[in-house]
């Protein structure tokens, strides 16, 4: 199965992705179906799905050693000014195509990379040609992704004034040595020193992501950073567990044999991330997924998440983003200088596509919505024409037997053990070509 050397069987953390965040793979994805996203393209007509925008900015003050994104550390402001000029001219293309024409985005994700290493200019810019290009009426959420270090409190302002509706900062750690060794640019001072600005700025949501397992990580230190994002006390936490994706300096140093690091294993990241969901929720917060803790259930939405994990449309925006329209998956080239030729030279700028079959839509949608903990099979049976239970019995009796999810009443439910580990299970529902591919 696909991702059994990042779990091998001493559960020792090795090099490959771990996070599923789309499927088939990407690895299946390829240049021959860019001219049927042309054609998905050219066709005007209503959409039952709703729409998102995904915009990437690639700049950093510095690349973390685990980061697997496509992230540039070199650029000044002129040539930042150029990729935002080429970010609104793809904008102002792909709005007017007929299949995109007249339609109202529902959530917009600004992502990256660090979108708040850009200047507060730089920023209203971005939303301004937003705004020229579609209308926000039907807008419900703006996610904006921020590193505390790159923050004052001019950006902050510029952030709220745009209309950023959910601040997510990427914390990671709050301790100073674990976040120099893993090559983050911020430390704990920057983390606290911005916390008040955005509090005082009155964001409706803020969520602070964590990483269990970073390099020089101990479980004391793990303990009381979960002490100290209480005591933040944002509306929602992020808990990821460090993977090894094959494009990140620590996987290029295991790979070239390089010896110095030590890694925390499976089991000792599941711990630690099984304590952390105990001691929130002993603090109020709530599971949302395998991922995230939320403070006020009944109010903290996830647009972006829940609309994408029930098939909406995504039109990605900027260097070696990715999304999907009318069953068609693509990515725009990761190269930022033929994503600027292109969109300069009025091209599509899309580097690869995958166009989907109704059953390859009916696992995506089955394998990620699993990542919510809980899964109610009869709107994808309704959806698809296809009785899931039957469809994945296979794969449901195979993990029911090993403890990590049951299946009763017509509803599947994960264990803790299975949401502590749910990217490791989901491959076994994937179409078999699928299976030992690897996944970016």
């Amino acid at each position: 199965m696909a991702h059994e050397d990042t779990t091998n069987k001493a559960g020792q953390t090795e090099v490959g992705s771990v996070f599923i965040s789309n499927y088939p793979p990407f690895s299946a994805w390829n240049e021959a179906d860019v001219d049927p996203l042309r054609g998905v393209l050219a066709q005007a007509g209503e959409s039952d799905q709703a729409l998102g925008l995904y915009v990437h900015i690639p700049f950093c003050r510095k690349r973390c050693k685990f980061c697997y994104f496509k992230v540039y550390t070199d650029k000044n402001s002129k040539q930042i000014q150029r990729y935002l000029d080429a970010l609104g001219r793809e904008m102002a293309q792909i709005s007017k195509v007929p299949a995109v024409a007249g339609r109202k985005p529902k959530f917009l994700y600004i992502g990256g990379g660090t979108p708040s290493y850009i200047s507060a200019k730089h920023l209203r810019q971005l939303f301004a040609d937003l705004r020229q290009n579609w209308s926000f009426d039907d807008l419900e959420e703006i996610t904006f992704e921020c590193e505390p270090g790159t923050l004052t409190e001019a950006k902050l302002d510029a952030i709220r004034d745009v209309g950023v509706t959910r601040l997510s900062l990427g914390v990671e750690n709050f301790n100073d040595d674990v976040l120099s060794e893993n090559g983050r640019a911020h430390l704990s001072a920057e983390i606290y020193r911005v916390l008040p600005w955005i509090k005082a700025r009155g964001f409706d949501q803020l969520n602070i992501d964590l990483i269990a397992g970073m390099v020089g990580e101990t479980e004391a230190n793990w303990r009381q950073n979960i002490e100290t994002a209480i005591e933040v006390d944002p509306d929602s936490i992020t808990i990821y567990q460090m993977e090894l994706p094959y494009n990140t300096v620590y996987s290029k140093g295991l790979l070239q044999g390089a010896d110095g690091e030590t890694f925390a294993d499976w089991k000792t990241k599941r711990a630690w991330h099984d304590s952390a969901i105990n001691r929130l929720q002993q603090a109020g917060y709530d599971v949302s997924s395998a991922y995230t803790m939320v403070k006020n259930k009944s109010r903290s939405r996830f647009v972006y998440r829940d609309a994408l994990w029930h098939g909406a449309d995504l039109l990605p925006l900027g260097c070696s983003s990715f999304g999907h329209l009318r069953g068609i998956h693509y990515q725009n080239h990761p190269s930022i200088e033929k994503y600027i030729e292109a969109v300069e030279g009025s091209a599509l700028p899309v580097r690869r596509a995958y166009q989907t079959s109704d059953h390859d839509r009916f696992i995506r949608e089955t394998i990620l919505q699993l990542k919510l903990g809980a899964l109610d099979p009869q709107a994808l049976n309704q959806k698809f024409g296809e009785d899931l239970l039957e469809t994945f019995a296979d794969a449901l009796d195979y993990w029911q037997n090993q403890g990590m999810l049951t299946v009763s009443d017509g509803k599947v439910n994960l264990t803790r053990a299975g949401l502590l580990q749910v990217d490791s299970l989901l491959p076994r529902f994937y179409d078999e070509r699928w299976r030992e591919a690897r996944y970016t």
